[in-house]
């Protein structure tokens, strides 16, 4: 979706950012952050996530799919360079007790790439069995600029043919959130937004896979929908995704929320609850 549900940059103002990034990172956590567990968890049974696998996950964001892989009996390794306010709720949740030996080395969490992981320090560690960059692409055009690179940072530590999973949206037409998310490309780039925001096609993952060096091997779609206790909290969780935050910098914080919440409309429930039905699509590979 994003840069979260895709990649966050957080746009900047004078040096400084135009919005409440811990805050941000909070609502993340608390509200957006669980609607892709249907994802992660269609994976980890696939692949038999458990006792034994070693998983590193790129992006790993606040560590909500790195608890769920440690709940299973896997150690985990998060990496992630796109915001420290995420990552440090991802130490809370996964390392909060610092004086726990035997937790530091089934857990690791690198504010960085992959490539920081042997520079990171602590005892060297065997290879990964299980690599995932669970944030979706395929909603913004170029929302998988960068990826290429960081799983070919991740190869050479991974072993060779473990798998390798990457998470894309569906098409549009089963994703109800696309209609919203074009609130955020017209609002921040009015004169592209017809460019900016683009359908999901079908070889995404396949095509940054093959860039990455990496062999498909199969696939899955999983239906993840957005519902939220009301607008407020619709509201607050879409905008903890970062995609917005163009759209504030080029306008502001209000009218932001206000055209949002007016996106939303056709989703709010009788109840008061909003829902959002979407399918998200994963792709395993295998490393050379």
């Amino acid at each position: 979706m994003t840069p979260t549900l895709v990649r966050q940059h957080p746009p900047h103002a004078g040096g400084s950012p135009r919005v409440d990034l811990c805050a941000r990172a909070r609502d993340w956590s608390e509200i957006q952050e669980r609607m892709l567990v249907p994802l992660y968890e269609a994976v980890y049974e696939r692949l038999e996530v458990g006792h034994g696998t070693r998983m590193m996950g790129i992006g790993c964001g606040s560590g909500l799919a790195l608890l769920m892989a440690a709940a299973r009996g896997a150690a985990v390794t998060g990496v992630d360079h796109s915001s420290p306010e995420r990552l440090a709720l991802a130490r809370e949740r996964l390392l909060p007790d610092a004086s726990d030996a035997r937790a530091r080395a089934d857990t690791r969490l690198v504010d960085g790439s992959p490539a920081d992981l042997t520079s990171a320090g602590g005892a060297e560690t065997p290879a990964y069995t299980l690599v995932t960059a669970f944030e979706p692409i395929g909603c913004l055009a170029g929302d998988s600029e960068g990826l290429g690179g960081l799983l070919r940072a991740a190869t050479p530590l991974a072993e060779r043919g473990a798998p390798v999973v990457l998470a894309g949206w569906g098409p549009p037409e089963r994703c109800a959130t696309s209609s919203v998310l074009r609130v955020a490309t017209r609002l921040a780039d009015p004169l592209r937004s017809a460019g900016s925001w683009r359908p999901a096609l079908r070889d995404d993952l396949e095509e940054v896979a093959q860039r990455a060096g990496l062999k498909p091997d199969g696939s899955g779609r999983v239906a993840c929908p957005f519902g939220y206790a009301g607008m407020d909290s619709a509201v607050r969780g879409l905008l903890s995704t970062g995609l917005f935050d163009a759209a504030i910098a080029a306008t502001d914080a209000t009218q932001v929320e206000k055209e949002l919440a007016e996106a939303l409309h056709p989703y709010l429930r009788t109840d008061g609850t909003v829902w959002m039905p979407n399918v998200f699509r994963y792709l395993i590979a295998r490393t050379p």
